[in-house]
């Protein structure tokens, strides 16, 4: 967020607790390796492809920033990122005040604020500081506790040895079953008599749920040992049932609360009853060495005044502070939650928790405060209709926002009046599209497509199986029944409102359209085929907006205009325009020079005062200059087949004046037109009836383009 404020201009301070950037990273992961990918090849040049598969990069215009240069490694040691990380704020000069820790955020009511308060933000020394805008990037710094009787046994990962040889030969219970409690388990696999992991749920594997939060495969060599019968196990109970003893060895055993509560809770292993007593198979029924605590991490709201009324999300999602899609607080106007600390707003859902996914929110919310206080409108690009299936598709082959934060951020495209043209709106949070006008600043009058990236609705899950037999869709007819990741089209006539955003039908990222289209999954990541991915998707297209999306030839286009009443937008903004290059002066001597074109002003034209002067050049819209009478035309000439006997040529003339000729033995007609002063082509007249008597749905058609002067 400091790289896009300073970029803009804007008056901005980071507090940073630590000397130096990335502190989090100097000593998380305990054991050093991160496992966030940095694919340094993929065969491509294209950098915002790439960004798709660098997972550790932020975003900037300097190519030198980009992780694959600080490390080798697919997944890589942790003090590369501190090292990558005071590299980009020294070399981008971020404002950072560190060695600064903010101890108390209160808020203070004022007319003049832009948000009707300030925020007042005292540090370590007593310092008072105030903004208009907060933006909380903190993380989750709390670790997650669970209060049983015993827990002061638990080591917690944030301080339990990394070395192995402190297992050697022990006993091991792990509590949790995230990345974190396969990490330390991996570190020590090798060593300890056994480890077992005990939790509330059961394993969520990330190729499963499709959720990187989840367990990943480079750290669950444990659910091998378990499977493949070598002692280490996974075990499903409530925490807050459960409580840990210690006998006068010093071991630990894990008994059930309730015993406790019927005898004398502070005696030791030997005097109490255990679960074995009772039930002789009791799967814990072992004594440990060392029980270890890997339960993640929670937000710190210590620092942060009633006032500011900022609380926790819902049951999955407590250990967050609870904000709006736009990641906005609910309970303060102007207070933002970035980074790691904002995933509420797509926990388990998409990839907002992690650098390679908020570096997009992030850039969201920077454009929406960009809006709200600099009246600077979210970045478009305006294009042609007739470009519309092309912006398409090249977005869903390389954007990485989109690749990312699939069913969280969208391209909205946003239809001009008669649909000749559009807006495209890249990333936008959908779960705010009702309130797209006021926080983007453009307009949806005339209709709308929203691109998502989205799984299937039924392929995403801990206890589904992802590798099944006929897991592929492959044919177009299918596509809507796709697994894998893939582009999803929406329509909608009119802009969502708030109710049909919020009252969406279950599992769905955007509200019900007026159309759909879901273009076919690819093995490849490349929706680039011409029938199976782009031909569908431009009939889609063609059928919400009522019209012909296809690219034509010059000579195509001249006869859809003798032929039709309504033009492809093509025709319309290309042919009809003469889009291109417009006619110059220093064009033409540029295409003389380059030898592209003849010089016709070497040819002498007599005027009526007797001089003469060079010509001009009709292609290039060129007219000397007070000299009204002297005009240039332009002759197109077209020439019609049918039944391969019959030639007629024609040429569109204002004046509708029919000449007859003949062209190699055969009868043809001539109709001459003055080429104007303008980049546009003069309006086309109704053909002559010796065209109309023509059946031209059998003719072929060939076109040439003359130049002639009159006089």
């Amino acid at each position: 967020m400091a790289y896009f404020l300073q970029r803009a201009g804007r008056d901005y301070a980071v507090f940073e607790r630590a000397p130096r950037p990335g502190s989090f990273f100097t000593r998380y992961p305990r054991h050093r390796q991160l496992i966030s990918i940095n694919k340094r090849h993929t065969g491509k040049a294209n950098a915002e492809f790439n960004l798709r598969h660098d997972w550790n990069s932020l975003l900037s215009h300097d190519p030198r920033l980009l992780f694959r240069h600080y490390s080798r490694a697919y997944f890589p040691d942790a003090g590369d990122m501190v090292r990558y990380l005071g590299d980009f704020a020294q070399r981008l000069g971020l404002h950072v005040l560190y060695n600064t820790t903010i101890t108390h955020v209160t808020l203070h009511k004022a007319r003049q604020a832009w948000n009707g308060h300030y925020f007042i933000l005292t540090d370590q020394m007593g310092h008072t500081h105030q903004c208009s805008v907060l933006l909380v990037a903190t993380g989750l710094s709390v670790p997650n506790q669970v209060d049983f009787p015993g827990s002061e046994y638990v080591e917690g990962y944030e301080s339990v040895s990394v070395d192995p040889e402190d297992f050697e030969g022990q006993n091991v219970l792990i509590l949790g079953r995230g990345n974190s409690a396969f990490e330390t388990a991996e570190n020590i696999l090798g060593v300890t008599n056994f480890i077992h992991m005990l939790s509330r749920s059961r394993v969520r594997l990330s190729w499963a749920t499709h959720y990187v939060g989840d367990l990943r495969a480079i750290n669950n060599g444990l659910l091998d040992t378990y499977q493949l019968k070598s002692l280490d196990g996974l075990l499903e109970s409530d925490l807050t049932d459960l409580a840990i003893v210690k006998d006068r060895e010093g071991k630990f055993h894990v008994t059930l609360k309730f015993f406790l509560e019927e005898g004398n809770p502070s005696a030791d292993a030997d005097a109490v009853t255990l679960p074995q007593d009772d039930n002789d198979n009791f799967a814990m029924r072992v004594a440990y060495d060392r029980v270890i605590r890997c339960l993640g991490w929670n937000f710190d709201f210590s620092i942060f005044n009633k006032s500011l009324r900022l609380s926790s999300g819902g049951e999955f999602s407590k250990k967050y502070p609870l904000i709006k899609a736009s990641y906005e607080s609910k309970g303060s106007r102007g207070l933002f939650v970035l980074g790691t600390a904002s995933h509420s707003v797509d926990y388990r859902k998409s990839a907002g928790g992690f650098i390679h996914g908020f570096r997009y929110t992030v850039r969201a919310v920077h454009r929406l405060l960009e809006h709200r206080h600099h009246g600077v409108a979210w970045p478009s690009t305006e294009l042609p209709t007739s470009q519309l299936t092309s912006a398409i598709v090249r977005r869903v082959n390389e954007a990485s926002g989109l690749y990312q934060m699939f069913s969280v951020l969208a391209d909205v495209i946003l239809l001009k009046e008669n649909a000749m043209a559009f807006e495209y709106l890249e990333e936008f949070p959908v779960q705010m599209l009702a309130q797209l006008e006021t926080i983007t600043g453009r307009k949806a009058r005339h209709g709308l497509f929203v691109v998502n990236m989205e799984y299937g609705r039924n392929f995403s899950g801990p206890d589904k199986d992802v590798f099944f037999y006929d897991r592929s869709v492959g044919h177009t007819e299918d596509a809507w029944q796709s697994n894998f990741l893939h582009p999803v089209v929406y329509y909608y006539r009119h802009l969502p409102t708030e109710q049909e955003v919020r009252f969406r039908p279950a599992g769905w990222a955007l509200p019900r359209p007026t159309a759909i289209h879901h273009v076919v999954e690819d093995f490849l990541t490349d929706w680039t085929a011409p029938v199976g991915h782009i031909l569908p998707l431009r009939r889609f297209l063609e059928n919400c907006l009522d019209t012909d999306l296809r690219s034509f030839y010059a000579e195509s286009c001249f006869l859809f205009a003798l032929t039709h009443q309504k033009l492809p937008p093509f025709c319309q903004q290309g042919y009809l325009r003469a889009q291109g290059l417009v006619g110059t002066e220093s064009l033409r001597r540029h295409g003389v020079e380059s030898g592209l074109l003849r010089d016709y002003t070497t040819a002498d034209r007599l005027h009526e005062d007797g001089a003469r002067r060079p010509l001009g050049i009709c292609s290039l819209h060129m007219h000397p200059s007070g000299h009204g009478k002297h005009s240039y035309r332009r002759i197109i000439t077209v020439i019609f087949f049918k039944a391969r006997t019959q030639m007629i040529a024609f040429s569109s003339i204002l004046t509708g004046s029919l000449h007859p000729r003949r062209i190699q033995g055969t009868q043809a007609f001539w109709i001459h037109s003055p080429f104007l002063e303008t980049s546009s082509w003069p309006p086309l007249l109704a053909p002559p009836p010796v065209c109309r008597s023509l059946s031209l749905q059998s003719c072929a058609v060939r076109a040439v383009t003359l130049c002639s002067p009159s006089v």
